[in-house]
């Protein structure tokens, strides 16, 4: 029988979160686009100032995926929510609960910091994603649009 283990992530997975956020930016079309690197993953995700978190998801002793996650807020509940920013399981593993359990320890995890929402996005095209989160109870949010600034649109509205 093989030994599911999630763990939270430390500094020495720097790396390795690095590899699976260029794995999944692989998985969705999107390498290009990828400007981490180890150090500004160690610094963003274990700094002293930062406010995200991340799980490793191990199958025998051998991690084979990741979650990162940060808390947000809900004005109308008014409580905190976790924000899923990326779960990845390698295309190898993809079947073997792995992903299942990252989300139950992130369900357990807001219901312990008491939060009013669990979210996260999901690519349109992602169907077999859409389907696995849907068998679990998600749902999704279709009644609103999500808007990104960044680059140089950020930063003339910044100035």
């Amino acid at each position: 029988m093989s030994n599911l283990v999630i763990r939270e992530a430390c500094v020495a997975d720097s790396a390795l979160i690095l590899h699976y956020v260029r794995e999944l930016a692989v998985y969705e079309k999107a390498e290009h686009e990828v400007e981490a690197n180890e150090a500004s993953v160690q610094e963003s995700i274990f700094g002293a100032d930062s406010q995200v978190k991340a799980l490793i998801c191990e199958l025998d002793g051998e991690p084979i995926g990741f979650a990162v996650y940060f808390y947000n807020y809900s004005t109308w509940l008014a409580k905190p929510g976790l924000f899923l920013e990326d779960l990845y399981i390698t295309l190898e593993h993809r079947g073997s609960g792995g992903g299942k359990a990252l989300l139950r320890r992130l369900a357990s995890i807001a219901v312990d910091k008491n939060c009013g929402r669990f979210e996260w996005n999901v690519l349109k095209w992602n169907q077999p994603s859409i389907e696995f989160y849907e068998a679990l109870g998600a749902r999704p949010q279709s009644e609103w649009v999500g808007y990104r600034m960044t680059g140089a649109a950020l930063k003339a509205l910044a100035t």
